[in-house]
């Protein structure tokens, strides 16, 4: 009887180390993967992130490139009136000159007076440029070099660079800074009507040319 119950409890002792290692294991696998799992999950961000924030450095970078190269590469509108092919404002690349522009505009008429620009001239946005015809009376253009400046206390400076408000065509006046065909057209019908100007300032008797305006335009016209 007491072998029986030797074996009977010795048994249980077996059954009972079994269990407990199984309990100690499936213990230390809970914390183990508690323990590596953040790790793990972290890690995997990691390249996303990466990712994400190249993109956006490449992203950022291509887009000031984009823009340095369109300042560098920077267009202008030039008009061009008179003796050529097509006459017409004209889109070109910055640092171009006035040769540029006679090409676009197809060439010089047959009747163009060619000394009448300076083909080496730069051009500015925003510039007119007219092409006489032979024979009609406008100042030969010249090189900056031969120009005399404005004076700059707000003087007419070299009268010879300006234009005749009694002797000009609409078209010369159109050169004028600020004068488009309709007030070159409006300067000469004050002119006919009142046989010329007898000095810069009747120009404010022209409708839509005021105080302010004529200021600007003193320095560009002359009545001698």
């Amino acid at each position: 009887m007491i072998e029986e119950m030797k074996e009977r409890l010795l048994e249980h002792k077996t059954v009972a180390a079994v269990l407990g290692t199984v309990l100690v294991m499936l213990l230390g696998f809970f914390v183990w993967s508690n323990v590596t799992r953040p790790k793990a999950e972290a890690q995997s961000e990691l390249p996303a992130l990466s990712t994400t924030f190249s993109a956006s450095t490449t992203a950022s970078f291509s887009k000031e490139k984009a823009a340095s190269s369109q300042v560098a590469s920077g267009r202008i509108f030039v008009d061009i009136k008179g003796a050529v092919k097509n006459e017409g404002v004209y889109e070109l690349s910055s640092g171009s000159r006035v040769t540029d522009l006679v090409k676009k505009a197809g060439g010089f008429t047959d009747d163009a007076d060619k000394k009448s620009v300076n083909l080496a001239e730069k051009l500015a946005d925003e510039a007119v440029v007219y092409v006489a015809k032979i024979g009609e009376e406008v100042t030969p253009a010249s090189t900056p070099s031969q120009a005399k400046p404005t004076t700059a206390s707000g003087g007419q400076g070299d009268s010879s660079a300006q234009i005749n408000l009694n002797t000009a065509t609409t078209e010369e006046l159109q050169t004028i800074s600020g004068i488009g065909a309709k007030r070159a057209q409006d300067i000469i019908d004050y002119r006919d009507a009142n046989g010329g100007f007898s000095s810069v300032d009747d120009l404010k008797n022209v409708s839509g040319i005021g105080e302010k305006t004529l200021e600007k335009l003193k320095a560009e016209v002359t009545v001698d």
